[in-house]
């Protein structure tokens, strides 16, 4: 078994790919920042489903306290908000149909409710981006996705993500 990855690894993991990703009319910097929105709507998501606070709060708090600080030295200050923010929206105003969706790709057996809270807030926003968002490519949204789980999982859990959100992708977009 390996052990996560850090977030600075991640990070540089992802811009590496970014120089030849299908996001290409992005620019670096706004590539950037919507991989550190992702990284912050998966933190909220676990806020979320822990603290049970509602999204427009979440949000306003991100926007005044946490977009100004950093974890492990990656600025959030860099996230696209707007970005964010429509993440986070769409994953709870569509929570029962991602869920839905998710569902049908776990093994037979398995339940939503008994992954990990990060692993479901993973799953939730790459579900979403996947089903409401089609000018971000498939295979952007899975990497970025399958690189934040290593951040958090071991090398098992991110090849479920990948799994997961590939079969997401091939039911929302083929």
């Amino acid at each position: 078994m390996s052990e996560p990855n850090s977030l600075e690894a991640v990070m540089a993991q992802l811009a590496e790919a970014a120089k030849a990703d299908a996001e290409s009319h992005l620019s670096s910097r706004q590539r950037r920042a919507r991989t550190v929105a992702r990284l912050a709507a998966v933190q909220a998501l676990y806020q979320m489903e822990l603290a049970g606070e509602g999204v427009e709060t979440v949000i306003a708090e991100f926007g005044r306290h946490r977009f100004d600080g950093d974890i492990d030295g990656l600025t959030l200050a860099e996230a696209d908000e707007a970005w964010f923010a429509d993440l986070l929206r769409g994953v709870v105003g569509g929570q029962a149909a991602i869920d839905a969706a998710i569902r049908t790709r776990l093994a037979e057996g398995w339940r939503l409710e008994r992954l990990d809270s990060t692993l479901r807030a993973l799953l939730r926003a790459g579900t979403w981006e996947l089903r409401e968002r089609p000018e971000a490519p498939r295979e952007v949204v899975i990497n970025e996705y399958v690189e934040l789980a290593k951040a958090f999982f071991d090398e098992a859990e991110a090849k479920f993500v990948n799994a997961a959100l590939d079969g997401v992708a091939r039911d929302a977009r083929d």
